[in-house]
């Protein structure tokens, strides 16, 4: 007796297809007022260029649009203005109060999450209290200190702009430091690491948000300063000035240089965007990174 087997029918590929999901009404709509506010925050910014393009005899023109646009503005910010020297100026201002702040704050926040000691509660809330005082209010004590000891004005003010963002800085990496189980550190320790190896290899990359959090605040705190640099900054070339100094040689007693002033603002928010742009991309990474071995 000889038996035959039919073959399995086949199986159509439509009918193993998905079917297509449509978005709802409310997602699309969210989209569009997210796209919508994003246009109305670079507006301002659009209108700087546009400003900074149009030439000196067509600023007075109502039309949204130059008639001829020109990069003279930009290309002669770097001739005779000292605008280079000023903006690496503020780099250093900035970057060595971020690099001073994450030095500090990052050991204070560790300590003060890990560790109930006597105090703690204190240390804590003096700390908070130090973020009430306004350089503003401190501006004559602070500017006859650092020149009674003779300081320069570019290490004077990344000393400043570091105290003065140190307390933000602790705060909020104290939040994310507790916000991690210790559990996960202890588990390390079992494996051969110690405090300092689960510190490195385990927290730090946990709290990465956090982290970026207090450096983008503290670098953009002290690329924007203004009051406490021009106090010191007196009477020190426009190259040796931060660039938020800087740019006010363009506004004259009796005149504004429009076009140098919004090329030299559009300049300034350069190095902003880029260093967000950089961080950004490891914030998501690392909310993961080290909890799996």
């Amino acid at each position: 007796m000889i038996t035959t087997t039919k073959p399995a029918p086949r199986v159509r590929a439509a009918a193993s297809a998905a079917p297509r999901v449509r978005r709802p009404l409310r997602t699309w709509i969210v989209a569009v007022a997210a796209y919508l506010v994003a246009i109305i925050f670079l507006l301002p910014y659009l209108e700087m260029l546009i400003m900074a393009g149009r030439p000196n005899d067509e600023l007075g023109d109502p039309t949204i649009l130059p008639k001829h646009f020109t990069f003279s503005n930009f290309t002669t910010l770097w001739s005779g203005s000292g605008l280079g020297g000023s903006i690496g100026t503020s780099l250093q201002i900035a970057a060595g109060a971020t690099v001073i702040v994450l030095l500090v704050a990052l050991p204070a926040a560790y300590c003060t999450a890990r560790r109930r000691f006597r105090g703690r509660t204190a240390f804590l809330l003096l700390v908070l209290a130090t973020q009430m005082f306004q350089p503003a209010a401190m501006l004559v004590g602070i500017q006859r200190e650092f020149s009674n000891f003779g300081i320069p004005p570019t290490l004077s003010l990344i000393v400043i702009n570091a105290g003065f963002n140190l307390a933000f800085a602790v705060w909020i990496l104290n939040a994310f430091f507790s916000s991690i189980p210790v559990e996960l550190e202890e588990a390390s320790m079992v494996d051969g690491l110690g405090r300092v190896g689960a510190l490195l290899r385990i927290t730090l990359p946990l709290a990465a948000p956090g982290i970026v959090t207090a450096l983008i605040f503290t670098f953009i705190s002290a690329w924007n300063e203004f009051l406490v640099a021009l106090t010191l900054s007196l009477g020190q070339q426009p190259s040796q000035q931060p660039l938020t100094v800087a740019i006010n040689q363009y506004i004259g007693e009796y005149s504004v240089d429009w076009g140098h002033l919004f090329a030299a603002g559009l300049v300034a928010t350069v190095p902003v965007i880029i260093l967000f742009a950089f961080i950004e991309r490891r914030v998501v990474s690392g909310l993961t990174a080290g909890a799996v071995k």
